[in-house]
């Protein structure tokens, strides 16, 4: 935790890591630390040289749950231990979670080879009971499968582990300090446990090449001699360790008073975080604070910083939202309620103007931005769209614009939407939208393994043992088994799939302002697809041709920017933009031949610009549908007037046409009401003719 391998000036963020990682060795009921940064910013060297500073913990000898001699686990699988049982020493554990672990793996499971050779029933402990009294840490955390996030959610609320599986019934205590790392780029972490997550920190490399070649010297140093450069450093990391100790044991004397418990709650009301979780961390986090400055009150200084580690990722709103936390407002907060803390004994209050009231009473509640609001005028003043022509929708140019190019205009607000899935059973990654073979999931059959066994299925392996066993001449308890005879479990599950948008952004669809309505519906596609654990990628064609905005990626983020950023304008290559979708799920059948896609058309259905547009925008829908893909057809077509060539497109493409209005989950209901509403508004006369 020195700055050995790595200078701190050298990565933005990094002291802010280093504090919050000291702050949860010595409490860690502040509740674990989310690192997030871009890679190759040493994420993970920071948090494996936690473990070793990290004080020694008293264990019951011989227990493989790690309980605390002075207060034993009444459940531990391996008690009851008695009072004055023996106890050993040892280094708290880091516990590594790879994002690829089994189910099996983190809770534990059947000692398979104690049951099949002796024929008992035995628990092999997983990595929770291992991380017990230590450390997780998972690298990469949000590539995590949805069934081991819940694991981990159940096991963090808890403090426990609960095994139930294959005749197994085990509880045993499971408290760790969770530790992640990720790197954005790659998606966003679900909110449940995100919110599990103590203390978040943002970091990145500096742009300054003198702190960057700092970094790079003392790399070629430490491969050139890795125990002597540690060396250099142990004195350091011996005086951390001992100050770690030493606010360990000045903890239990800090005081919160309520003045600063008041500058916290009012901290996290203004800032409209949801739950008392985050009041509960602060408090504890300023608590930590004062412990490591090595005082036993808690100042305003601890309040602020507290908030700065605790709230920035719990003030997402929804999956699109960066998280952060407004430095000025939270000045004027903690200002606001500073007139107690000078009472106490904060000879130094927090900033020069933290005098009485500092304003008073509610006028900062609602104090927010206070200059209207600056992104609420591009709506009202963008460029009138161009006017939809005979021909197929292009508009005229308007003076200053580039040649058929209109501003990009602002999404509508998203809304839940109806769920789109792949049909059959595939066998892809873990995920929320379409039935797969999964590693998790319930058991819908049994059958004999292809390779290498996978999860194997106790009952229909004895059970295809058992008539065999008296000519096999079985005389103990032991199962005498043949390689013929296991059976493994086919569970069944969900998976994700490659969400591609192909985005008709021409200047048919400009008209008539609908590509507020459009931007706004693939905008709920895209919050649906992060909630779903989907890629995605974006085609766009306008002009003359199509673009690949967005390659596939599990950065739903990146895809609603580049969304926010189309431009619209220009001809119609329906054809175009086919082809590019057929060529880019071509490349990531290749890449990722497990993952299937689902195509989602967005466009009105028209093609110009062509002889023939219509013709070769048929010919590339028959290429898609000859490869099997799935699709969906946004049909965009507005007006009095409707041609149905969105309807024609699906035909061709062998899929289903969804209308904007049909896309919404509600959407059916909604129409079920209004029809109703307009029946009860017709006279009894006109109802009765």
């Amino acid at each position: 935790m020195s700055d050995a391998r790595y200078p701190f000036t050298a990565i933005v963020g990094m002291a802010d890591l280093r504090l919050a990682l000291l702050l949860n060795a010595v409490s860690p009921a502040v509740g674990g630390v989310l690192v997030r940064g871009e890679k190759g910013t040493a994420k993970s060297t920071a948090v494996r040289a936690l473990a070793s500073l990290l004080p020694s913990i008293a264990v019951v000898e011989g227990c493989r749950f790690a309980c605390d001699p002075a207060a034993p686990d009444g459940q531990c699988p391996d008690g009851p231990h008695e009072p004055g049982t023996a106890a050993a020493a040892r280094p708290a554990g880091l516990v590594e979670l790879p994002v690829g672990v089994s189910e099996d793996r983190i809770v534990g499971s059947l000692d398979l080879e104690r049951a099949l050779a002796e024929g008992v029933k035995a628990y092999e402990p997983g990595l929770l009971a291992a991380a017990h009294r230590g450390v997780l840490y998972i690298d990469e955390v949000n590539l995590l499968h949805d069934h081991v996030v819940d694991l981990l959610l159940d096991a963090a609320a808890m403090g426990r582990s609960y095994v139930e599986r294959e005749g197994v019934s085990v509880r045993h205590a499971a408290r760790f300090l969770l530790v992640g790392t990720m790197n954005p780029e790659e998606g966003e972490l679900r909110p449940q446990l995100l919110d599990r997550f103590g203390l978040t920190v943002e970091i990145a490399a500096t742009r300054e090449p003198e702190q960057r070649a700092e970094v790079v010297r003392r790399r070629l140093a430490y491969d050139a001699d890795p125990s002597g450069f540690a060396a250099r450093w142990a004195e350091d990391e011996r005086a951390l360790a001992e100050r770690i100790s030493a606010a360990r044991a000045l903890l239990p004397e800090v005081v919160l008073g309520d003045a600063a418990l008041r500058q916290i709650t009012a901290v996290c009301a203004a800032f409209e975080v949801d739950g008392l979780r985050a009041d509960i961390v602060m408090a504890r986090t300023a608590v930590a604070l004062a412990a490591w400055a090595g005082r036993t009150q808690v100042l305003a200084e601890d309040v602020r910083t507290a908030a700065q580690l605790a709230l920035p990722h719990r003030r997402r709103r929804n999956p699109f939202d960066a998280p952060g936390l407004d430095d000025d407002k939270l000045d004027e907060t903690l200002q606001q309620h500073a007139g107690q803390q000078q009472d106490d004994d904060d000879p130094d209050p927090d900033g020069p103007d933290g005098g009485p009231g500092g304003g008073g009473g509610g006028g900062g509640q609602d104090g927010g931005p206070q200059d209207g609001a600056p992104d609420g005028s591009p709506a009202d003043g963008e460029a009138p769209a161009p006017a939809e022509s005979s021909d197929g929708g292009e508009g005229t140019q308007r003076p200053g614009r580039a040649p058929q190019e209109s501003a990009p205009v602002a999404a509508g607000e998203p809304y839940r939407t109806r769920v789109l899935k792949v049909p059959g059973v595939g066998r892809g990654t873990q995920g929320r939208r379409s039935r797969a073979e999964t590693d998790s999931g319930h058991t819908v059959r049994a059958r004999r393994p292809a390779g290498v066994l996978g999860r194997l299925h106790l009952a229909a392996t004895v059970q295809a043992a058992a008539p065999h066993q008296h000519a096999r001449g079985r005389d103990g308890r032991a199962l005498l088994l043949r390689r013929d005879d296991l059976r493994e479990k086919v569970l069944e599950g969900h998976e994700s799939n490659l969400v591609l948008f192909v985005v008709d952004a021409s200047g048919s669809m400009a008209a008539r302002q609908r590509m507020t309505a459009v931007k706004g519906a693939v905008l709920s596609l895209l919050m649906d697809a992060y909630q779903r654990r989907d890629k995605v990628g974006l085609v766009t064609f306008r002009g003359s041709s199509a673009e690949l905005a967005l390659p596939p990626t599990s950065s739903v983020e990146v895809g609603a920017a580049r969304l926010e950023q189309l431009p619209t304008g220009g001809r119609t290559p329906l054809a175009a933009g086919l082809l590019r979708a057929h060529e880019v799920l071509r490349l990531e059948r290749l890449r990722d031949p497990h993952r299937r896609p689902l195509l989602v058309v967005v466009t009105d259905g028209r093609a110009t610009g062509g002889r023939d547009a219509l013709g070769d925008a048929r010919r590339a829908a028959g290429l898609l549908a000859a490869q099997g893909t799935a699709a969906i057809v946004l049909d965009c077509e507005s007006g009095p007037v409707r041609l149905g060539l969105a309807a024609s497109l699906a035909a061709d493409l062998g899929a289903s046409a969804v209308t904007l209005e049909e896309l919404r989950a509600d959407g059916m209901a909604a129409l079920v009401r209004d029809t109703r509403a307009a029946y009860a508004t017709i006279p009894p006369s006109r109802k009765a003719a």
